[in-house]
């Protein structure tokens, strides 16, 4: 397993190593406290209480929590079936956290799965998604074209047995840049997304436009391009007969020439790569 260099405790990327790992502690105090019961509605809002007693008063978007076969998007087809519902866990059932808090003007996006109980194929999803982290940093620091590596993605998932669930969400995105967001006393949402966050992304999509690239990491021609530097909230999503797993972490990626500093993953000390090195 590729190891992250030093350069994810630069003070640049400390406070964005710092929310990421604030999220992933919320999620693994919610996902503790799931019972039998318990909604989609409630988990999202376990997570944002979580949060806010932590001082995170803006978002990237707010907490989405997904149970049973919605961990794999079975069915969606708009995006008003992303928020959370009133859909109750039971025991075996899956489930997704995912979150996106801003935090001193530093962004994170994570993704969170695990399981009320014993859930046989969700283990082996997450297993097998590990395979994916390491496809992505490898054909980053190629500088392969983003198009091409979502699609190296898709084979890999092809040849494992499942399907692609990040393509249900919007533009079939597999990741997205993330940046700093300007701290003001009110932050809006607007449908859940914070409005700070919407207008950064707006912006680098402006600006990537004019000069060929996109903020957006999808199968489509406007991710036709090598790896812009910045921060990249990726999340690989596999789906199988109704049960869908996935992390969702920042990777780094920089415009220098040593490979190992090109690009890597801003932590690797995070619930799913723990989960992977205790496996083995």
């Amino acid at each position: 397993m590729t190891t992250a260099t030093n350069s994810g405790t630069s003070p640049a990327l400390r406070g964005f190593r710092q929310v990421q790992r604030l999220a992933y502690d919320c999620a693994e105090a919610v996902a503790a406290r799931l019972e039998p019961g318990v909604s989609e509605r409630q988990a999202a809002r376990m997570q944002r209480e979580w949060l806010r007693r932590r001082g995170v008063r803006d978002w990237f978007h707010l907490p989405f929590a997904w149970f049973g076969d919605r961990t794999a998007f079975t069915g969606f087809r708009v995006p008003l079936q992303f928020f959370p519902t009133d859909r109750r866990l039971e025991p075996g059932m899956p489930f997704i956290l995912d979150m996106a808090p801003v935090f001193g003007g530093c962004t994170a996006d994570i993704g969170y799965s695990g399981s009320l109980g014993v859930n046989p194929v969700q283990d082996r999803l997450m297993a097998d998604l590990e395979a994916h982290r390491e496809l992505i940093l490898r054909e980053v620091r190629e500088r392969r074209p983003l198009r091409e590596i979502y699609e190296d993605v898709d084979r890999l998932m092809v040849r494992q047995g499942y399907a692609n669930r990040h393509r249900a969400y919007p533009f079939g995105v597999i990741a997205h840049k993330v940046d700093r967001v300007r701290q003001r006393r009110w932050s809006p949402q607007v449908f859940g997304f914070g409005v700070q966050s919407l207008k950064g992304l707006a912006a680098d999509a402006l600006h990537g436009h004019r000069e060929g690239w996109s903020p957006l990491w999808s199968p489509y021609r406007f991710s036709d391009h090598p790896p812009r530097p910045g921060l990249w909230a990726v999340e690989p999503h596999l789906g199988f007969r109704g049960t869908g797993a996935k992390f969702e972490e920042i990777l780094v990626v920089t415009d220098s020439r040593d490979p190992e500093e090109s690009a890597f993953w801003l932590d690797d000390d995070l619930p799913h790569v723990r989960r992977w090195a205790e496996e083995k």
